[in-house]
């Protein structure tokens, strides 16, 4: 291979296929390899096969559970904010027409030993058991407190600064009670723990409108899915890239990567041949996680996370029977400094055979018995047909990149959404091209 390449680009997953299709359309010139022979890396989608064989090497799928090409079992499970930043990457790449997109059917909390809907329309606030009728009154007021609000106009502010008020000032503010704080800061600005309190309110602020306006987007709930799975949307970019000239390998080891004198990236080695680039973009396993032999990445200690991928016969129990759905579970519903998420989806996403559902729980990994602490939310699913569960340690890059032309992004965290993950395609992107990423503003279709 004497081709020289603008960007060499290693693993397949969300980020990486993301920045590959956003470099291409720019008019980079791109070579874009995985070891796997599927593409997603760690947010792939795999039928049954791969599925038994990744966590269960030597058994065979039951053949009660249908065919294999009736399954995309994700990994990572992360839904789509309608209103989101991926959303108008989706937009801005016109990616959205290799796609189809279908609403999740609800939106769950768990407070007080049951599950409830978090509210999408005024009546079902009305009715929810969330809140007592005087509480109701007082968030109200909150949320209107928050929709009128207008950064050039003081009269909207009663007083607030959002960013130099904390959010423990402002639920003071409205005295709202601390299962209401829990619900808001929690089931809607969606953080995984109670930091956020004492931080100024703007963050917080900009979530709340983030996940309201979703909801308002298509009713029900504020998230969508890609028909077939998230592994989907890697293979979507990874098209873009391919109209742009991109070139794709999948099935090819990385064995090396190859420096100058001086340490800067020159090039990639597989097997005897070596591709040369000015630049290199990758996800942390290409450059030494695990043994972190290259010392590029390192460890998040604190954020390892746990997830437990269940197949279920039946929707889950105290969700209406909906056929997908989002419950959180608060960590002081259950004394922990994290929350625990399910996700679950069914055949009508195209993702499993008929009558079958599959529900990931997944929580930060708190103690040295991680499948304890995602107990609380196995619990609810009911009877578990099976289960895979898996525990993975997060990575971050030391450095930049800027010195060495090394970009490496970061691995995939606890959140239930992609909104981390377009933060760090628009690092990645800062760093490499040394300029903002720019997106159009446009709207997305999806099937109700």
């Amino acid at each position: 291979m004497d081709e020289e390449y603008d960007v060499i680009v290693l693993g397949t997953g969300l980020t990486e296929c993301i920045l590959s299709g956003l470099l291409s359309k720019e008019g980079k010139k791109v070579l874009h390899m995985d070891r796997n022979d599927y593409y997603g890396g760690e947010s792939a989608s795999l039928n049954l096969t791969q599925l038994y064989r990744k966590f269960r090497p030597d058994q065979a799928p039951p053949s009660e559970l249908g065919r294999d090409r009736d399954y995309a079992v994700d990994l990572v499970p992360k839904f789509i904010i309608a209103s989101g930043e991926l959303t108008r990457i989706l937009v801005h790449t016109e990616v959205t027409r290799y796609l189809e997109f279908k609403q999740i059917a609800g939106s769950f909390v768990y407070r007080d030993g049951r599950i409830s809907k978090v509210p999408s329309t005024e009546m079902e606030a009305v009715k929810s058991p969330l809140m007592g009728l005087f509480e109701k009154r007082r968030a109200k007021k909150f949320f209107e407190f928050l929709q009128n609000w207008k950064d050039e106009d003081p009269s909207t502010h009663q007083g607030i600064n959002l960013d130099k008020d904390s959010m423990k000032t402002i639920y003071e503010k409205f005295s709202l009670e601390p299962g209401t704080q829990d619900f808001i800061g929690h089931a809607m600005a969606l953080y995984l723990d109670d930091d956020y309190i004492t931080k100024p309110a703007r963050a917080t602020y900009d979530r709340i409108i983030l996940y309201t306006s979703s909801m308002a987007r298509y009713g029900k709930s504020p998230y969508i899915y890609p028909l077939y799975g998230l592994g989907e949307l890697p293979q979507s970019f990874a098209r873009l890239s391919a109209i742009y000239g991109g070139t794709y390998m999948l099935d090819k080891p990385i064995d090396e990567i190859v420096t100058d004198a001086d340490g800067k990236f020159v090039g990639a080695r597989s097997g005897n041949e070596t591709v040369k680039a000015k630049q290199v973009i990758g996800d942390p396993s290409y450059f030494g996680a695990g043994q972190n032999a290259t010392g590029k990445v390192r460890v998040v200690e604190e954020d390892k996370v746990v997830r437990a991928i269940c197949i279920l016969k039946h929707p889950i129990p105290g969700t209406e029977d909906s056929d997908s759905c989002q419950i959180i579970i608060p960590q002081n519903q259950v004394n922990r400094r994290n929350d625990i998420y399910i996700a679950m989806v069914s055949s009508t996403h195209n993702v499993c055979a008929k009558d079958v559902y599959i529900a990931i729980v997944s929580t930060v990994v708190e103690t040295d018995k991680p499948e304890l602490e995602i107990k609380p939310g196995l619990d609810l699913l009911g009877p578990i047909y099976d289960k895979f569960v898996s525990i993975s340690s997060q990575y971050t890059p030391t450095s930049d990149g800027k010195a060495d032309n090394i970009f490496i992004t970061r691995s995939y965290d606890a959140t239930s959404h992609f909104e981390t993950v377009v933060e760090d395609v628009q690092d990645v992107w800062k760093r490499v091209t040394g300029t903002d990423l720019v997106l159009a503003k446009k709207d997305l279709e999806v099937q109700e």
